[in-house]
């Protein structure tokens, strides 16, 4: 009795389990047959070849090469590149080249990109019976797949083998595309209220402030690199530029410190600079993100687009990529405010460890000063230093003799692989350096010794130094850069720093009160005497800032309306904040 092989089978049913209960292979197989349009019967081919080499007819059966599209074939043969597994290496990829090579002595394709195996987060394979395989599609629709497709691209070269965790797709989420997210949307609530459309004259980059001209340089700058990384087929190092410029000098650089620009004030020249620079930096990510997460990218072009109506593809798939524009480079503008981010970030360190809070404003720091050159560099961005860092000013050391000093040891981890056999008298020798030798060397960047007859070349990665505290100081060394941060704090600078926690505290109610960024408002503070002669002193900063119409100290606030904030460590506030009528 012959057996239905469709038995129990539900037509229409897309179900796994449904299509389970079939068995399309042979012998099976060969008792289906089809019916052409023509009423003719139609069964499976008998004659198979290898199925590798089946496979590797690819290029030419996609076409029908050789009896159609004869003349267009060249237009996609040889591939560029091809991408497939690595345990793909004695099959598809060999027989793509062994019937290219049969047929007109041609290779198949040009580049080849050999994927790793997905792994679990301990290296382990993933496997159904280890109970640690991840379900593609349960991800995706949990996580989305353009996070998922940014995490395996940018966690790793697609060559090597991914160890996949699933939190590393939360981390990318949070860190990538909630940064560009909160950019956009910063963007976007201000271009709202000042109704920015891009109908503006473009204004020349040239005559921009020196922020958006250098992070413009910085957006031209990784084009170039981006463009060179996918010509390269390296996604990997696209992806983590395009991340890094995202998270460490857009948001966190020129939008944090571009914030007033933005907030209030006339719709100036200045403030439109600040507009047309943000919409072509994240218009650009967008492009220069599609290849890896069409999606996203293409809705953040698209609702940049349909108010400015600046472009008018449809889609960002058929917009032009991106083309760096040299002359916009500029890499001593780029070096100036590396400075700047360098030293920021050590003297935020130093306050960290102090754990003096940024919003306690400090009276100075000293810099050592390595060159003319390094001085006109760092003068050039002082001024961005002192307001990051919340410094009053900065004083430059010609010489830091015996008021900073300094400790200096090999770093074995280059030394060694250089000098292995030299690296005890290279180390005893180092460690025997004066306070001038290491400044000599921080200034010229190098030094050349002579150890046992042969030359030694050292570089500043050659060498740790660790900078001493000085009483009243702070000191940090990184890279041949020294600061020193002055921590005593003066009645005046107390004072401030209260302010500024007054400023923080009714900002954030105005924000979870879901006050306008426009609206004014009537403050009332209740007194202390710990902190009554601070807000007298500096009334109008926090009213400014606040846009306080009416600011005023009263003996009690027992509104249920009313807020208790912390201003210190022991000390309270109770403030009531209302909308101004």
């Amino acid at each position: 009795m012959e057996k239905n092989i469709f038995e129990g089978f539900e037509v229409g049913n897309n179900s796994a389990e449904n299509y389970e209960k079939v068995d399309l292979h042979r012998p099976f197989v060969d008792d289906i047959f089809l019916v052409s349009a023509t009423g003719k019967k139609m069964f499976r081919e008998p004659d198979l070849i290898d199925v590798w080499f089946d496979s590797g007819a690819m290029p030419y059966a996609q076409c029908h090469f050789p009896f159609h599209k004869k003349e267009k074939f060249g237009e996609v043969f040889p591939a560029d590149f091809i991408a497939e597994g690595v345990d793909q290496t004695r099959g598809w990829f060999f027989t793509l080249h062994a019937i290219a090579t049969m047929i007109d002595e041609s290779v198949a394709f040009k580049n080849i990109i050999s994927n790793g195996l997905v792994l679990d987060k301990s290296g382990n394979k993933m496997s159904k019976r280890l109970g640690n395989a991840v379900d593609p599609f349960a991800a995706i629709e949990e996580h989305g797949s353009d996070p998922l497709r940014w995490y395996m691209l940018t966690n790793s070269q697609p060559w090597d083998n991914l160890k996949f965790d699933i939190n590393g797709v939360d981390e990318v989420k949070r860190k990538f595309f909630g940064t560009l997210y909160n950019t956009y949307n910063f963007f976007a609530m201000y271009a709202n209220i000042d109704g920015f459309n891009y109908s503006e004259e473009e204004i020349p980059v040239a005559e921009r402030s020196e922020l958006d001209r250098w992070v413009i340089s910085l957006l031209n700058s990784l084009i170039k690199e981006v463009a060179e990384c996918y010509e390269t087929y390296e996604p990997t190092r696209a992806g983590r530029a395009i991340s890094e410029f995202v998270s460490e000098n857009l948001s966190n650089w020129f939008v944090r410190l571009s914030r007033r620009r933005y907030w209030g004030g006339s719709y100036d020249r200045d403030k439109i600079s600040a507009y047309q620079t943000l919409y072509t930096c994240l218009n650009t990510v967008a492009k220069l993100s599609a290849p890896m997460v069409p999606f996203y990218a293409d809705l953040l072009y698209s609702d940049l687009n349909k108010i400015s109506g600046k472009e008018t593809d449809q889609s960002i798939h058929l917009s032009d990529f991106p083309v760096a524009d040299e002359t916009m480079i500029d890499r001593d503008l780029e070096e100036r405010m590396a400075i700047a981010q360098k030293a920021s970030s050590m003297i935020l360190s130093l306050r960290r460890k102090e754990k003096l809070k940024v919003r306690q404003p400090l009276a100075k720091i000293m810099v050592p000063v390595l060159s003319k050159d390094f001085q006109e560099k760092f003068d050039a961005v002082k001024n961005i230093i002192l307001s990051e860092v919340n410094v009053k000013e900065v004083e430059y050391l010609t010489d830091a003799a015996g008021i900073i000093s300094k400790k200096i040891k090999a770093n074995f981890k280059t030394l060694g692989p250089k000098y292995g056999k030299l690296m005890k008298q290279i180390s005893g020798e180092i460690a025997e350096f004066s306070q001038e030798d290491i400044s000599l060397l921080e200034k010229a960047g190098s030094r050349d010794l002579s150890i046992n007859g042969e030359s030694i070349s050292l570089s500043l990665e050659d060498v740790e130094i660790q900078t001493e505290d000085v009483p009243g100081w702070l000191v940090a060394s990184e890279g041949g850069l020294t600061i020193a941060l002055d921590i005593n704090l003066t009645e005046e600078l107390k004072q401030e720093g209260i302010a500024r926690e007054f400023i923080n505290k009714i900002q954030n109610i105005r924000k979870d009160s879901d006050f306008e960024v426009t609206d004014r408002i009537v403050l009332k503070i209740q007194k202390n005497e710990k902190f009554n002669l601070a807000v007298e002193n500096f009334r109008d900063y926090i009213s400014n800032q606040t846009l306080a119409n009416e600011l005023v100290l009263v003996d009690l606030i027992n509104q249920s309306s009313s807020h208790t904030v912390e201003i210190d460590t022991d000390l309270e506030a109770v403030v009531l904040v209302e909308k101004y009528s």
